[in-house]
């Protein structure tokens, strides 16, 4: 199963095709990460807290 690489948590297949490259397995950032975000090709620091 896949899971995020920054927290571990649980990722669905879904979620994989969606928002990783065709050769990666586990993204490296989900929504569950309060701090990091995606920025294009690289994970940077949330600017602001992120609202649940």
């Amino acid at each position: 199963m896949p899971e995020c690489a920054n927290c571990g948590a649980f990722v669905t297949r879904a979620y994989v095709r969606v928002f990783t490259p065709d050769e990666v397995e586990n993204p490296r950032v989900c929504p569950r990460c309060d701090d990091l975000v995606r920025d294009g090709a690289t994970v940077r620091k949330a600017r602001a807290p992120r609202n649940r």
